[in-house]
């Protein structure tokens, strides 16, 4: 498998509300993981802006592979991180970041662009 087929898709274009991500198209949250990405539904997993990102969410991102995952805490800062998923990733060693969407994006797509097995869950309102 080459590393273009299993590289991270790239946020095209971030506004509020609105996501285009490369090869997935126009959305408002997205889970995005190497190899590809899908709509983030928050029903799921019982998703609220607080306590926020539950471990749930990132098993799946986990499950395809990343390393590294970058967790967006919307365009306000509203959605919240469950310390529960943050124990995850210490457990499990693996690099976590945590920002505002715009600044999300731009640490995700630079992982993306060097290859890094990175992940991002993507809020893309408050």
């Amino acid at each position: 498998m080459s590393s273009e087929t299993t590289r991270s898709p790239l946020v095209l274009a971030i506004s509020w509300g609105h996501m285009d991500v490369e090869d997935l198209g126009v959305g408002k949250d997205f889970k995005l993981y190497p190899s590809g990405g899908r709509p983030w539904d928050w029903s799921e997993t019982g998703t609220r802006h607080s306590p926020g990102v539950q471990p749930d969410d990132v098993l799946e991102l986990l499950a395809h592979g990343a390393t590294t995952v970058v967790l967006s805490r919307g365009m306000q800062l509203q959605l919240q991180v469950d310390p529960r998923t943050l124990r995850l990733f210490e457990e499990r060693g693996l690099t976590v970041h945590v920002a505002e969407t715009t600044e999300a994006v731009q640490i995700y797509n630079d992982l993306a662009t060097s290859g890094t097995a990175v992940a991002g869950l993507f809020h893309s309102t408050c």
